[in-house]
């Protein structure tokens, strides 16, 4: 029996506040489960805005416990009532001082499957993040979930080929990569890398990025929430450029055995090579 999941991305704007983030996530939930989909994933910080945009400790505010915070208890149990694995895109506080920008894995059942640490922080203009996110420190779990084995690498990591490798060798089928990343900057990498990953690896990937600008800074998100599957092709429509856009697609995970039994790309690694791509 073939293995068909269908998955959804959101991407949206800035709505000013929390609270109404918060709601806008929870309706596109549900309007992604009544199109029968069993996963989603939000995009990088849902529920508040870019704020690394700007340097500001009032910021350090919006971090939460991973489990346990309001935010991802509340989508728990909202998971729970629709049967829907939840990718939620959040800022973690381990302790007081101790922050990092989090991805929360929310099974079907609303149970918490673990979470993922953004690995690669950048520090550049517009993109201040070193100021207020640690360096994951979890590695590159894979979490088994109702819908199959999923993985998360956030935004400035898809830069980094190692860690879409590692995913692929921990048994990811679908790598969910939630951005915030604007126009003019590197768009073009947005069109490039998420497929040069996914037929690199040979697995499905959700490419997710806000939309429009936010009042912290000229950032111009420009959406185009993507999936793309093992053989480095776009599936279906890609998301507005402007537009908050639910993105819901079927992905065939029985295509990953097929495509690997083509290209034999696990099969031909030289890892007792690649010694210098590890050293300090």
């Amino acid at each position: 029996m073939s293995r068909v999941v269908r998955a959804a991305l959101y991407q949206t704007r800035w709505t000013g506040d929390r609270e109404s983030m918060i709601r806008e996530h929870e309706d596109a939930a549900r309007r992604a489960a009544e199109r029968g989909a069993k996963v989603i994933c939000f995009q990088e910080l849902f529920y508040g805005p870019f704020f690394c945009q700007v340097t500001d400790q009032r910021f350090y505010d919006w971090a939460e416990a991973v489990p346990g915070g309001p935010t991802v208890e509340r989508f728990r149990a909202l998971a729970a009532e629709l049967g829907l694995v939840m990718v939620l895109p959040v800022y973690e506080e381990e302790q007081p001082g101790v922050l990092y920008n989090t991805a929360a894995v929310i099974d079907a059942d609303g149970s918490f499957a673990g979470k993922y640490r953004k690995s690669h922080i950048p520090n550049l203009p517009g993109f201040w993040e070193k100021f207020y996110f640690r360096p994951g420190n979890l590695g590159y779990p894979v979490f088994d979930t109702a819908v199959g084995r999923i993985g998360v690498y956030i935004c400035y990591d898809r830069h980094f080929p190692e860690g879409w490798r590692a995913l692929g060798l921990g048994g990811a089928e679908i790598v969910f990569n939630p951005s915030a990343t604007h126009r003019g900057l590197s768009r073009y990498l947005w069109q490039l890398e998420q497929p040069a990953a996914a037929v690199a690896n040979a697995y499905f990937v959700g490419a997710i990025n806000r939309v429009g600008v936010e009042e912290y800074g000229d950032n111009d998100f420009y959406g185009t929430s993507y999936f793309v599957g093992p053989e480095g092709k776009v599936i279906g429509d890609t998301a507005s450029d402007t537009d908050p856009d639910l993105v819901v697609q079927d992905l065939d995970l029985d295509e990953i055995r097929r495509i690997r039994d083509r290209w034999a790309f696990y099969r031909d690694r030289r890892p007792e090579s690649y010694g210098a791509v590890v050293a300090p």
